[in-house]
Parts: C-alpha cells; sequence; structure tokens
C-alpha cells in the first residue's frame, strides 16, 4: 500500500519463517537471536515518526498483529497502544493535551495485553472476564451505559483496578518496560496460531499448520482522540451479496477492536448504506440524519479520499478489498488491505462482475471461485409461501445470506453437543467472539443482538458461509437462564426460530424450505466451465427425483445407479425378502419374477430423465443380511408371507450372517452364486430401455459388474448378461446397444487391469472401497481413531473424503494405463465420494478419465474444479 501511495503507519513484520523456527527452538532462543534485528527496525520507526519508544515526553506506541498468508478473521491476537505506563500515559497527556484520550488507551492496553499476553482471558465463556466485570462495576458506580460515557477519573480507577486484578491472578506486576511489553505481545500472536480457535478454523478452511503467522509491529495512530478521530472496516464491494457498492462501518472516538467486537453499534460509512440500515432498524430518515449520520455525510472530505484510495486498492489488486482505517485527528491512515471473505454466491457474482468490468479474464475468474464454496448456492431457501405464514418476531441486519431454521442453543458447547445428536441448532448470542468457532461450525446460523455488518459474527459467518442476522436490538439474551425475550416474545433453549440472512428478518417457530436453482451469475460461471473443462461431470442417483435434480445443475449422465437401494420400500422388500430366504433357486426366481416389473419401472424414470446421456447401473451389491428382518415382528411377518415357520425365517437369517460382511458374499459374488439375480436385473435394465425406445427416447445403458477382483467373476457374470439380453431382445424383436464393465474397488482388480479390460468395456473406480481395501480401515469405524491420526499428523485428511493419491491414486493410474493398453478406447471415471470433491477431480483430470461421479448436490462444484484443472494444467 505504501508503495502506491496510500497514507500507512510505518512499521515492520517478522516473517512466517519465524514462526515456525519459534515452535522449533523456543521463545528464550527465539528473542535472543531476534532481538537486534528488532531494535533496528523499531528504530527505523522512531525516526518516520520522530518520536521515542519507551520515551516519557514524546512516546512512539505501536500495535502489534498477526499477519497470517490466509486471512483468519477474529482467530489471531492484536495488542494495541503498546508501550504505555504510568509515566509514559502523563506524558502522552501532556504532548496531546487529551488526558481522556491517553487514560483511554492506557485502560485499553492493560486489558488487552492482560487477556493476550498474561493469559487472564477465561477459557470458558460462562466464566467472568476479570476485567469486564471491573468495567461493569465502574459504570454501574458511575450510572452510564457505555465505555465511551466515562470520564478521565473512571478510566484511572479502572487502570488501577485492572494492574490489582493483573497482580492477583498472576502474582506478578504489570510489565511497564516498552520492550518487554513489546517481546511479550510478539511471542503472544506466535503462541496465538497454535490457540484452539485458530486450529479449528484452519482446519475448516484447509490452511496448512506449517504455513505460521507474521508479526506485523506498527506505529498507532489513534482514533480514539476525540470527535475529529475514527476508526472503521471497510468492503469495496458488497461480501454477503457481491454487488458492486462500496460499504463499511465506522466509530468516531473509538479503536479498531471496538468496531468488530460488537459492543457499541457502528455507523455506516455511505449515506446509501446508512439509509438501508435505518430502513431495516425502523429508524425515520430525521432520526438517521441526526442520530447515525453516514461518514459521507459526517466527515465528507475524509470519506472522498477513503473512497478513492478504495478504488484504488481494488484496481491494484482486481479483486474485492476488506480494509482497515483510522482517521486520527482529520487525517486518513490505512492500517491494513486483504482480498475480502465473501460468501458463495458473492464469490460467484465478483467473479463474474470483474469479468465483465474487463479487470480480469475468464480463465482467472474460474480460477477466482474456491469450488467448494459452491456448496452454500445449492442450499435450500425459504419457501415463499411459507414465509407469508411466519410471524415475524424483528428485524437485524443481513449480515450473510441463507435461510436457517432450528434449536436456539446459546452456548458454543451446547452447539456442538446439540449437533452430535443430530438436532439442527441456531445459535443465539449478545454477540460471537473467536471463543464461539466451534459452535458456530455446526450452527445453522448465527443471531447476535449487537454488533454490525463487519462484527466477528458477520465476518466469521460469511467466510464459513453461514447464514447470519447481526445487531437484532430487540434481542433481550438472559444466559444465566437460557432465555431470550424478542418484543415480548420469550423463547427458550430448544425453541425452533428461523432467520433470514438476506434480509434480516427472524421468524418465530420452524419456515420451511425449497431446493435452490441454478441461475443468473452462477449459471453463466457454469457454461464458463464447461467452455474450459475436458472431464465430464455425472451423478450418483438412485431415483427419477435425484436424476432430475442433478441434470438441473449439469450432470451429463449417471455414473452409479446403486440398485439395491430401490428394494427398501413397501411391498418390493417383501418381495427381496423372499428371494432372500428361498430356498432353492425356483423359489427364488419366482420372488425375483415379482421385483422385476418394479425394478423396470424404476429404471424407466431414471433412463427417462436422462434421455440421449449414459447410466451406469451396479447390479446388486451389498451382502444379503442387510436386507432381512433381523427384529422378531420382521421375521413373524415374513414367515406368515411365506407360509413358512418362524423357526426357518430364524435359521436362514442366522445362516446369512458374516463375520466381516464387507468382504463376504456380496458384488459379483453374489451374481455369480445366484445368476438368477443377475437375470433378473438385466432384463429390467434393457427392457425398461426398450420400452422407452419405443417411445422415441435415446438412452445409453451401462451395466456395472460390481467388486471383481478376477477376470474370470468378471467374464462369468458377463456371459449371464449377454444371454439375458440375447433371450429378451429376441423376444421383443427389436434390440439396443449397451456396454457392459466393471467397478474397480478391489486392489487386485487395478494390479490386473489389463487382463480385465479383455472383456470389460468400462471401469468405474469404486473409491469408497478401493480406499477401504488399500488402507485396511473400515469406513464404518475409522471414526475411533481417525481424530487422532488428524491430530499427530499420521494422517493429513480424512481418506475418505480427500482421495488419497499416492496410494489409492497410484491404483487408478495404474489400472486406467493397463486397461487402455489392451483397449484404447476404455472408458474410464470414478464414483465414490472423492467424485465431488475439487483436489480429486483434478487428479481424475491429471490421470486421464473421462469423467467424475458425484451426489446432485456436487455436480457444480465438480464441473467448475474439472475446468481449473484444465486450466492449471
Amino acid at each position: 500500500m505504501n508503495l502506491i501511495g496510500v497514507p500507512v503507519p510505518p512499521g515492520f513484520t517478522i516473517t512466517t519463517d519465524v514462526c515456525n523456527e519459534y515452535y522449533r527452538i523456543g521463545k528464550e532462543k527465539m528473542v535472543e537471536l531476534l532481538q537486534d534485528d528488532v531494535k533496528k527496525a523499531v528504530a527505523h520507526v522512531e525516526m518516520l515518526m520522530n518520536s521515542k519508544f519507551g520515551d516519557v515526553e514524546n512516546p512512539l506506541l505501536v500495535s502489534v498483529r498477526s499477519g497470517a498468508r490466509a486471512s483468519m478473521p477474529g482467530m489471531m491476537d492484536t495488542i494495541l497502544n503498546l508501550g504505555l505506563n504510568d509515566d509514559v500515559v502523563e506524558g502522552l497527556t501532556r504532548k496531546t493535551g487529551n488526558p481522556r484520550f491517553a487514560w483511554d488507551s492506557y485502560r485499553r492496553f492493560v486489558q488487552m495485553y492482560g487477556d493476550v499476553v498474561l493469559g487472564m482471558k477465561p477459557e470458558n465463556k460462562e466464566d467472568i472476564d476479570p476485567f469486564e466485570e471491573i468495567i461493569e462495576d465502574v459504570k454501574k458506580a458511575k450510572g452510564v451505559k457505555l465505555d465511551n460515557e466515562l470520564e478521565v477519573e473512571d478510566l484511572k480507577e479502572l487502570v488501577k483496578r485492572f494492574k490489582a486484578a493483573v497482580k492477583k491472578q498472576t502474582g506478578k506486576d504489570f510489565p511497564t518496560c516498552a520492550y518487554d511489553q513489546l517481546w511479550g505481545a510478539i511471542c503472544a500472536v506466535f503462541d496465538s496460531w497454535m490457540n484452539e480457535r485458530a486450529i479449528l478454523y484452519r482446519k475448516m478452511e484447509g490452511i496448512p499448520a506449517e504455513w505460521g503467522t507474521a508479526v506485523n509491529v506498527q506505529a498507532m495512530v489513534f482514533g480514539n482522540m476525540g470527535d475529529t478521530s475514527a476508526t472503521g472496516v471497510c468492503f469495496s464491494r458488497d461480501a454477503a451479496t457481491g454487488e458492486d457498492l462500496f460499504n463499511g462501518e465506522y466509530l468516531i472516538n473509538a479503536q479498531g477492536e471496538d468496531v468488530v467486537a460488537g459492543i457499541r453499534t457502528p455507523q455506516q460509512i455511505t449515506k446509501i448504506g446508512s439509509q438501508r440500515w435505518a430502513e431495516l432498524a425502523g429508524v425515520s430518515e430525521a432520526d438517521r440524519v441526526a442520530k447515525y449520520p453516514s461518514m459521507e455525510e459526517a466527515m465528507p472530505e475524509i470519506y472522498k479520499e477513503l473512497d478513492e484510495i478504495q478504488t484504488r486498492l481494488e484496481n491494484h489488486y482486481h479483486d474485492m478489498q476488506d480494509m482497515e482505517f483510522t482517521v486520527q485527528d482529520g487525517k486518513l491512515w490505512f492500517l491494513q488491505t486483504r482480498n475480502g471473505k465473501r460468501t458463495g454466491s458473492a464469490m460467484v457474482k465478483i467473479a463474474m462482475d470483474l469479468l465483465r468490468q474487463g479487470m480480469i479474464d475468464e480463465k482467472t475468474a474460474i480460477k477466482r471461485i474456491d469450488a467448494n464454496k459452491l456448496d452454500e448456492l445449492l442450499h435450500p431457501i425459504f419457501d415463499k409461501e411459507a414465509l407469508k405464514k411466519a410471524k415475524v418476531l424483528t428485524r437485524g441486519l443481513p449480515a450473510s445470506p441463507g435461510a436457517a431454521t432450528g434449536q436456539i442453543v446459546f452456548f458454543a458447547d451446547d452447539a456442538a453437543e446439540w449437533h452430535a445428536k443430530g438436532h439442527h441448532v441456531v445459535m443465539v448470542r449478545l454477540e460471537t467472539s473467536p471463543e464461539d468457532l466451534a459452535g458456530m461450525a455446526v450452527a445453522e446460523g448465527i443471531l447476535t443482538a449487537r454488533g454490525g455488518m463487519t462484527s466477528h459474527a458477520a465476518v466469521v459467518a460469511r467466510g464459513m458461509g453461514k447464514c447470519c442476522v447481526s445487531g437484532a436490538g430487540a434481542l433481550n439474551v438472559d444466559y444465566k437462564n437460557r432465555t431470550v425475550e424478542i418484543d415480548g416474545v420469550k423463547l427458550k433453549e430448544g425453541d425452533y426460530i428461523s432467520i433470514n440472512g438476506s434480509t434480516g428478518e427472524v421468524y418465530e417457530g420452524e419456515v420451511h424450505t425449497k431446493a435452490a436453482e441454478l441461475s443468473g451469475d452462477f449459471a453463466d460461471l457454469m457454461t464458463l466451465a464447461d467452455k474450459y473443462a475436458r472431464l465430464k461431470v455425472r451423478t450418483n442417483a438412485d431415483t427419477p427425483h435425484d436424476a432430475q435434480s442433478a441434470r438441473n445443475f449439469g450432470a451429463v449422465g449417471i455414473g452409479l445407479c446403486r440398485t439395491e437401494h430401490m428394494f427398501f420400500e413397501g411391498e418390493k422388500i417383501k418381495a427381496m425378502r423372499e428371494m432372500i430366504l428361498a430356498e432353492n433357486a425356483e423359489d427364488r426366481k419366482k420372488a425375483l419374477a415379482k421385483i422385476l416389473p418394479y425394478q423396470q419401472d424404476d429404471f424407466k424414470g431414471i433412463l427417462r430423465v436422462m434421455a440421449g446421456y449414459p447410466v451406469t447401473v451396479r447390479l446388486l451389491d451389498p451382502p444379503l443380511h442387510e436386507f432381512v428382518p433381523h427384529d422378531e415382528k420382521g421375521q413373524q411377518e415374513m414367515a406368515e408371507a411365506m407360509g413358512v415357520s418362524l423357526a426357518y425365517i430364524r435359521q436362514r437369517v442366522e445362516a446369512l450372517h458374516e463375520q466381516n460382511p464387507m468382504l463376504g458374499h456380496r458384488g459379483c459374488r453374489l451374481g455369480n452364486t445366484y445368476p438368477e439375480i443377475t437375470q433378473m436385473q438385466t432384463r429390467a435394465i434393457l427392457g425398461a430401455a426398450l420400452d422407452l425406445k419405443k417411445e422415441g427416447v435415446e438412452t445409453h445403458p451401462e451395466i456395472m459388474v460390481p467388486l471383481t477382483g478376477i477376470l474370470y467373476e468378471f467374464k462369468e457374470q458377463e456371459t449371464v448378461i449377454r444371454a439375458e439380453a440375447e433371450a429378451l431382445f429376441a423376444e421383443r424383436g427389436d434390440r439396443i446397444d449397451f456396454l457392459v464393465g466393471t467397478m474397480i474397488e478391489v486392489p487386485r482388480a487395478a494390479l490386473t487391469a489389463d487382463r480385465i479390460a479383455t472383456s470389460a468395456e468400462f471401469f468405474s473406480f469404486g473409491t469408497n472401497d478401493l480406499t477401504q481395501m488399500t488402507f485396511g480401515y473400515s469406513r464404518d469405524d475409522i471414526a475411533s481413531f481417525l481424530p487422532i491420526y488428524l491430530h499427530k499428523k499420521i494422517l493429513k485428511v480424512d481418506p475418505f473424503q480427500v482421495l488419497d493419491q499416492k496410494g489409492v491414486g497410484s491404483l487408478i493410474r495404474m489400472a486406467t494405463e493397463k486397461g487402455r493398453s489392451v483397449r484404447p478406447t476404455l472408458k474410464c471415471g470414478i464414483c465414490g465420494e472423492h467424485g465431488g470433491e475439487p483436489s480429486s477431480v483434478k487428479f481424475c483430470h491429471k490421470v486421464g478419465l473421462d469423467y467424475v461421479s458425484c451426489s446432485p448436490f456436487r455436480v457444480p462444484i465438480a464441473r467448475v474444479a474439472a475446468a481449473q484443472a484444465a486450466i492449471e494444467e
């Protein structure tokens, strides 16, 4: 910023490399090594500011902030006004002639230093912060509500009591030497890289621990010097909607922490923003102008300069900027800028707008998209009809868009606990702080009584893609009794509430939602992605409804249709159980004849939705015991339906029991021992395709044999499939083209892929089972040790969520190369959970697969990741 002519207070940076070294060699050694460099850097700042660090008459005060490579709002620690003590505060008073400012800065410094460096902030949210307790006592005695209403003598009293609290809790006096204070703060910022909330945030955002944080030491400029001073946060575009509208918030006579902490509700920077806020808050235009003027109106010259600089910064970085500034006695200073956190919808709009405005090209627009964040655009929104009937309790600021409905909880720990038990929760708080991160991460939405659009709740919620309404002043939150009262309506923990992060409205009870749509900028982005992608995106779908959802999101076929999911309803499950419990092949065929019309009808619906596109149907895969009744009531029903004894049913169920069913009688092993199952399914798939052909609907069925490990397993199934197909074609006097291929999910199949490809016409990698068998981890039981493995860094990520490119990926690469060496036209794709995970999609592009298949709601994510893979290549 300094190099392009922006006014920035001088300072220096201790780099991220030092952070890693700090954790390697320890605090004392690092301080010893850095001592001379820091003193030289401080001397340089002293020269530029014409003041001296630690000097009584002409003191230089500094701020100590983190500077991580990726934005981590509110996760790291900051200390302002460093360099003050009892003597320096008097010197600062004489220098500025402003005792209130000097003592206000001092009390803030002691509190921040005590919380951050001396560890006095309580770990448990329900415990009372000793400093906050003292402030409340002093305000009560004085009869005032806000901190800025305290006078000089009150501020002196605060400092005195704060220092006594430090002595009582730590057993030591508050440090008075400026350099002792500085080293304490530098080490505290490095320490905060490994605090609980920072670790959790990095995990959520995929930020590597080895990046470390820098420490920025910067000369203080003061927004709390009186009515010609201010502090604020601004965005070059709307971080919630992506609208190309400069916006932000400021506070007169305040310091930066006041804006983000949400203790005082800030005012808007622009007139239009202020008018919008007043409309939402129900404030008249006359009251707005008198009591809550925008900076544009209250400080027009400063506003003009601010607006010019924010435009310059966005043009320089070609991206939306999140900036912090201070106005000291009528002079504007910029403290920092960074590419702003934004919601998924804002991310798409900003990228497409910047493209249309000629600031970036098509490839850059695609690369700007965090594919995983598109997930936010695919979540449900409130149903308009349901909204008409909903009771509006109050309105706050629309801090992060979306629709959220859930049960009220007041504390982060409770949110995590309730979520683990399967509850949907909305976190309701006076304001949030970084300690609330774990609760915010699992909540459907966040509602706060205080804070503006740049408060902690708003910024973090937008980064997470969480619905958030902030600054709903009508909320009266009672943590002790776990209740919230809103304009006379009292709600307790566990009651339902709904919030609209796009309008700021808060509703009583549950409000129904509906599916999102792909339109506008989102649709334009998808068209752009398809222009560059080579890899096709199919979907995993077992019903016409899921298939239609995926088509709406741009899927070009089905990569996995699981036939077993079609059996778990009504008469189908009965017929299926009859087949499984039958004594001989004849009885099995009778039961299968009942299932055939159901299966054929299901396939017909799916093939119709995917007209013109390939549909890969996996033959029956899971172990038979999954379909049979294990309770006495269910077993009795089956005995009656089949006309056999309960004892017989029990004996058959017991006989189906396997020690390790995932490695047992399932997949092609079922088809090879009971070929009549494969015959029925082949007839159902191809019969449905022939019916649709008559109607003029184009279909491309692909029959997939699961769990192949040996060529002859596959050949046995292929023989049954092709013989049944020919019999059906002869009966119907018509035929249809179809492929027969296999699912590669057993390591042996990957190792012998060149042999299997002599018969199989396509490979689909079932990466869920392939991961399970390659690692030897049960995907159902990995939770017992996975958290420990991730914590100890034995594993970097869950291999069932992110494809293991070194191990499982090597098998995929090898199988593709071997298969195509004997069948160059071999079609290859993946259909495990990894098909919608961006880094896994990029790997699939790299190894030359034809397509990935994923759940319907991850199709747009995979489409963007496929385009990014092609561009990166």
